[in-house]
């Protein structure tokens, strides 16, 4: 299973999309300065992800995020919060 992903940082008020095919050891990667984008923080927190049956899928997915402006991102984000509580 693939992932495609946004994480947010509140310091510096940045979302970041990315794809993996491991969410938890990923965001433990962001958050300890091993990416080079990310390592200007240490409060990354994933916000959205979404899993794919392929890596090609969620590389598509990520380059689909990458495109969106901070608004739509900000619905994507409302609107997978509210489904997982739903």
């Amino acid at each position: 299973m693939f992932y495609a992903y946004i994480l947010f940082s509140e310091t510096l008020q940045v979302y970041y999309k990315g794809f993996t095919s491991d969410l938890a050891h990923r965001l433990i990667s962001h958050n300890s300065g091993k990416s080079n984008y990310t390592s200007r923080a240490d409060d990354w927190e994933m916000v959205y992800w979404k899993s794919f049956p392929t890596k090609k899928e969620a590389l598509l997915e990520e380059k689909r995020l990458k495109k969106l402006n901070a608004i739509s991102l900000q619905k994507l984000i409302r609107d997978f919060e509210k489904a997982d509580k739903v």
